[in-house]
């Protein structure tokens, strides 16, 4: 492949495209064949922080909160996730993972460590660090732009 500085960004997108295929495929090997890459991302988010709101989801997605609210309706309706009124503000509902969700997170995180693996063959820890600095970098570019 021919090195040329001004196509980072594609290829920043055809590594997108290229990992989101093959989580496709693992989760479709695993049974979970209906699900697109923005439902695991909410079940991910709901592993680390244990219940959110749907603002709260909707910004950790990157994406607006009508999308986000369809996004949850699928998995709750699947039984995925679970609503429940938020304890200091009742007009607030809450997010949490059932139990299915759980579950769901537990085969996810085996899928995680083979793409890792993969994404980071051949580089050093130090290496990974560095890579994760210039995206983290990146990315900042981006939000103190909007």
């Amino acid at each position: 492949m021919e090195r040329n500085i001004n196509s980072s960004i594609s290829l920043v997108s055809h590594i997108h495209g290229i990992t989101a295929d093959f989580l496709t495929k693992e989760l479709a090997a695993q049974g979970f064949d209906d699900f697109a890459t923005s439902h695991g991302n909410i079940l991910f988010q709901l592993s680390l922080n244990t219940q959110m709101t749907m603002g709260e989801l909707s910004r950790k997605i990157n994406r607006d909160k009508s999308t986000t609210t369809v996004l949850v309706r699928k998995l709750m309706k699947e039984g995925y996730v679970e609503e429940k009124p938020s304890a200091e503000d009742k007009r607030s509902k809450l997010i949490t993972l059932t139990a299915k969700g759980m579950q769901y997170e537990k085969v996810t995180s085996n899928i995680s460590k083979q793409l890792l693996d993969t994404f980071y063959k051949g580089f050093t820890e130090e290496e990974k660090l560095q890579f994760l600095g210039y995206l983290e970098r990146i990315h900042e570019n981006f939000n103190t732009e909007n």
